[in-house]
């Protein structure tokens, strides 16, 4: 049975890929990760923040606004070297990569061009197999326009795409007004993935201390449904790898997100709830499923439910909105 798959240009013997996150922060867990059977690694987030500014105002950056930002920093208890600084972070690759063999892909987080070129380029030098950018955005100006979002991501793909020879993956929110066509621009721009979707951590407030704060709540299975959707439509209309991510927590879950397109799945939340071993079991109950349907390859299923192969391609838009309205009991 060959369980391989191509991701970003990448050889992976399986499709599962631990998310950017306090796991893949420690050389030890990401040894476990690879034990348990990781195809590759994306490295924690470094924070454009971090790269930009004094080790004092990091300090307070990090603990301020941090509803803000995906992978937050302080969503997590602290736990040593999470909060790695840019110099600790090149270190952190290198460490990676004499530690394992499988592909070490690392990760910044931002939303300028100018914050980004220089480290991606370090990060290269340090051994990163591949780089994923994470441009977590909240347009909160009433002046700025969508044109001018869109336009965001695809100059900071463009400029760092320009300066690097390794594969670039371009992690998305689901919230473009025209998701479709904002993939076929950052894959005609050169993305080598697509990662659907971001999370958008909402703030919370606390009634008796007055406060806005950060409140994290770990994904469920149900949140897979809005980047299933999206990469069954996107399936065979963008030359990029798409990589599911998000409530992706079982072997099953795996193989709906190869069927619907996906060449890889990050999972982050579920090895937060279970510890890593839990990729051992999924792996061993997607081997099980497929053997039972008789699918000698992971390869063989991939977009066999995508929007352009399934029997309902209207499923997958408005029709299945009536549908499953009237379907309530």
């Amino acid at each position: 049975m060959d369980l391989s798959t191509t991701y970003m240009g990448l050889e992976l013997k399986n499709p599962l890929v631990p998310a950017a996150g306090p796991l893949t922060a420690n050389i030890d867990s990401i040894r476990e990760l690879e034990d348990s059977g990781a195809a590759a690694v994306v490295l924690h987030s470094l924070f454009e923040e971090q790269i930009t500014h004094e080790a004092e105002e990091l300090a307070h950056l990090t603990t301020q606004g941090t509803e803000s930002f995906a992978e937050s920093l302080t969503y997590f208890p602290e736990a040593g070297d999470y909060r790695l600084g840019p110099d600790e972070y090149l270190e952190h690759i290198r460490k990676a990569k004499l530690a394992v063999d499988i592909p070490v892909i690392a990760s910044l987080n931002g939303v300028t061009v100018g914050g980004w070129i220089d480290h991606a380029q370090k990060m290269e030098q340090a051994g990163a197999d591949g780089l994923e950018l994470n441009v977590y955005y909240i347009a909160t100006d009433p002046t700025l326009h969508a044109p001018d979002v869109e336009n965001r991501y695809v100059q900071i793909l463009k400029a760092v795409k320009s300066h690097v020879k390794i594969p670039v993956a371009m992690k998305l929110s689901p919230f473009f007004s025209a998701t479709a066509a904002m993939a076929k621009r950052l894959d005609e721009a050169g993305a080598d993935a697509l990662v659907l979707f971001n999370r958008f951590y909402q703030p919370d407030i606390d009634v008796d201390s007055l406060e806005v704060r950060p409140d994290l709540v770990l994904s469920t299975p149900y949140e897979m449904r809005l980047p299933l959707r999206w990469i069954a439509i996107l399936c065979g209309h963008v030359k990029a790898s798409l990589a599911a991510t998000t409530g992706i927590a079982s072997g099953r879950d795996v193989l709906k997100a190869v069927m619907a397109g996906a060449d890889a799945a990050q999972v982050c939340s579920v090895l937060l709830r279970k510890g890593t071993r839990e990729l051992g079991r999924m792996l061993h109950d997607i081997q099980t499923w497929m053997e039972e349907k008789e699918y000698e390859s992971v390869r063989q299923m991939k977009g066999s439910m995508s929007q352009r192969a399934c029997p309902d391609p209207a499923a997958f838009e408005r029709a299945n909105y009536m549908k499953t309205l009237n379907s309530y009991a």
